[in-house]
């Protein structure tokens, strides 16, 4: 190593302060300035991390080589060995050339193509496959050719392209952050409030420093992460081996007797000096080369005469510098090398951090009513089939009853949305919202997905490109995206909207295969694979409905807060039915709805807790699902909206009001809805020639099970997630290193 490149490392470190190479810094801030709005630009969507088929435990760090990583990654894939766990390791190969996944078994490979410290894991971890390139995503996906369960990957903390489930970073205790500046004035890839992404942070090296000095930094790095989730780790005693050009030869843990030259090709040589000091050894003389140096014959001549002058009895390097020694190369003095192994202070408390950690954390995000209720399926389908996950909920409007009704934790905090979040139609409706405080919960659902970062898994969004916005922003990964908020039947997607799911999703499920077809002829990954809204039809057999003699009629007044307005109309139609024709009226009121404001809205009407009556005529509260009640009737009179939906998938034909959402939706059900003036006389004469009329009825119903479709969406997009996404091996390996961890205790 060169003088000009000792003064640089020496200033970068921080060793010194007063250095010609301060005219760096300019370029440092610089440096500091591109990283941080590369990681805004992934922390919020604009570039969006991916989840990779399986799960990952990366073992990193914010400095430039040095901090005990190799070992540490070792520790790590052995210990899940020993656990019954197939583990693999992700390594970018520095010095290698190749840009295509390859795989390293058994310590055999080329080292211009996979770089030095794949060879020198692979021969120590002999059963375990080590996937190489530029392309982290491509080597987890080669992986899996190999029957792997989990990816170790070497060095990826900055690699934020791939998503993974545990971020271990190292830091070293002699040499924390350098002189505190980025590259190339410093030795930072990331300024140290990067921690924060981390869910473990190890201080190495922990026996090569004071106690004081370990207690003072424990202290600084936890103003980014907690005390609980910070550890120290340290290199076993080493065992000293013989290299002789093809083998090693052991030789055993002292080296007393030996004055050594040595020579390192690594990050930090000054660690491996004091590796070789602390087993006895005297060092006559060191060679320093540049990190991953690929040695040639002149390199290695000048070690040797340096040797034999010197008086030395061997020369002496690290393991990986062997993978760098040309290939055919036997020393001609003893060459020595001491095996290393890291290990963990508190392996205990460590394992149940990185263990909870790989507990699979499901959000289902949502933003309306319907889709709440859609989304609360999707829930519940997730929780059956990963028991082992925590699955949360994350509605943008209203207060998230469909979630709370099955028992799933909402995570933002709830608001009452005046219009339900239906703004597009009318200014004024956009006003109250405003009024409302909108920007002020947006700014904290922001906040709730920022809590988030870096624990959930790829997020399952029912609703529309707004919703992909809100949670692209949040959390910066690509999403699962269930569209139930467009259709080419009423208008298709606008460029913008399609270019969003483009950039910002996985894969996109539609309603219908022409709405697929669309998005898929602007680059999006869609698919039709079942109507979401039907799925609301699906295990709703379990509820009686109370019908009563008559035309069966049911009521849906909607699900937002104009229900409470809209309910008088209904009620005076019925009455107006009920006095040409014998009827049986069910009413379900939306899970949105509070009943007892609801029935108070029906002035001259007696409320029982079950039925609504005035006069002869009686209407059943119903509290089960819409879909219960819609299999036994024969008529909807509904002012709701995915509802009516569900309603006439399910062959019901529907009547409602004429009203500008109405009238975009007509255009959806065709000829399975009928509209009319919001008059009661209108509505029950409309109501009256339909019961009436037998075949048009048929024709409706018919229209309606054909505009719909069938159900199937969401069980498609958990097969995605299970097989695509890894969501299967990740339940799978959480809950065997579970019960490894409470069969070790």
């Amino acid at each position: 190593m060169n003088f000009l490149t000792k003064s640089y490392l020496a200033y970068s470190h921080g060793e010194k302060t007063v250095s010609p190479w301060v005219i760096l810094k300019p370029l440092g801030w610089l440096g500091s300035v591109i990283v941080g709005t590369r990681r805004a630009f992934y922390d919020h969507g604009v570039y969006a991390s991916e989840e990779p088929p399986l799960p990952v435990i990366s073992v990193g760090n914010l400095t430039t080589g040095g901090t005990n990583k190799t070992p540490f990654v070792e520790f790590i894939a052995e210990q899940l060995s020993r656990w019954g766990l197939k583990p693999g390791i992700v390594s970018r190969g520095y010095g290698g050339t190749t840009s295509e996944p390859v795989v390293v078994l058994n310590g055999r490979g080329d080292r211009s193509v996979v770089g030095d410290e794949p060879l020198l894991l692979s021969s120590r971890l002999t059963d375990v496959p080590v996937a190489v390139s530029s392309d982290r995503m491509a080597d987890v996906a080669a992986l899996l050719d190999h029957d792997v369960d989990i990816a170790v990957a070497d060095d990826a903390f900055q690699h934020r392209r791939m998503v993974r489930d545990v971020d271990i970073v190292l830091v070293d205790a002699t040499c924390p952050f350098g002189n505190g500046t980025s590259l190339p004035n410093g030795i930072l890839r990331e300024l140290p409030g990067s921690l924060s992404r981390a869910h473990a942070v190890v201080i190495s090296k922990s026996d090569q420093t004071s106690p004081e000095a370990l207690r003072r930094l424990k202290e600084r790095i936890s103003h980014w992460v907690p005390q609980e989730r910070i550890f120290y780790s340290r290199l076993a005693d080493p065992l000293w081996e013989r290299w002789d050009g093809e083998r090693f030869v052991p030789v055993g843990k002292s080296m007393t007797a030996f004055s050594l030259i040595v020579f390192s090709a690594i990050g930090n040589p000054h660690s491996f000096r004091n590796t070789v000091l602390k087993s006895g050894a005297a060092i006559l003389h060191e060679f320093e080369f540049k990190d991953h140096h690929h040695y040639d014959a002149n390199d290695l001549q000048k070690i040797e005469d340096a040797a034999r002058k010197s008086g030395g009895k061997a020369i002496c390097c690290t393991e990986k510098d062997i993978f760098n020694l040309p290939r055919g190369y036997v020393p001609r003095v003893p060459l020595y090398v001491p095996r290393i192994s890291a290990l963990v202070e508190e392996p205990g408390r460590f394992w149940n951090v990185v263990v909870q950690a790989l507990r699979p954390q499901i959000v289902v995000a949502s933003n309306g009513y319907g889709e709440d209720a859609i989304g609360a399926r999707l829930a519940r389908k997730a929780a059956q089939r990963f028991p082992q996950a925590e699955v949360c909920a994350f509605p943008l409007v209203g207060s998230g009853i469909p979630y709370k009704k099955i028992g799933v934790r909402i995570l933002p905090p709830l608001s009452k949305s005046p219009t339900g979040g239906i703004i597009k139609y009318h200014l004024r409706d956009l006003y109250q919202e405003i009024k409302a405080g909108l920007f002020r919960q947006i700014s904290r659902q922001l906040s709730a997905w920022n809590q988030l970062r870096s624990s959930c898994r790829t997020v399952l969004c029912v609703g529309d490109a707004y919703l992909l916005c809100h949670t692209l922003w949040g959390q910066g990964k690509k999403a699962l995206m269930v569209a139930t908020a467009k259709t080419k039947f009423i208008s298709g997607h606008w460029k913008l909207e399609s270019f969003l799911y483009r950039k910002g999703c996985r894969k996109v499920w539609t309603r219908d295969e022409e709405t697929a077809v669309e998005l898929r002829q602007n680059g999006v990954a869609a698919v039709f694979e079942g109507n979401p809204i039907m799925d609301l039809s699906c295990d709703n057999t379990k509820g009686t409905v109370p019908w009563g003699e008559g035309r069966r009629l049911l009521v849906l007044p909607g699900s937002r807060e104009r229900a409470y307005k809209d309910l008088g109309l209904l009620l005076r139609a019925l009455g107006k039915i009920s006095e040409r024709c014998a009827i049986a009226a069910v009413m379900v009121p939306a899970p949105s709805i509070d009943i007892d404001t609801l029935v108070k809205t029906a002035v001259g009407w007696e409320f029982d807790g079950l039925h609504l009556c005035r006069g002869k005529l009686d209407i059943v509260i119903y509290r089960g699902e819409v879909a219960e009640a819609a299999r036994g009737a024969e008529l909807l009179l509904g002012l709701a909206g995915t509802a009516n939906q569900v309603c006439a998938g399910l062959g019901v034909p529907v009547l409602s009001v004429i009203e500008k959402g109405k009238l975009v939706q007509k255009k959806l059900l065709g000829d399975s809805e009928l509209l009319v003036e919001a008059d009661a006389d209108v509505l029950a004469e409309a109501a009256l020639d339909l019961l009436a009329d037998a075949e048009r009825l048929a024709h409706m119903s018919s229209e309606g099970r054909l505009r719909l479709g069938q159900s199937g969406a969401l069980d498609a997009v958990l097969n995605y997630a299970s097989e695509q996404l890894g969501w299967k091996k990740r339940a799978f390996v959480y809950d065997e290193l579970s019960k490894r961890m409470k069969f070790d205790r």
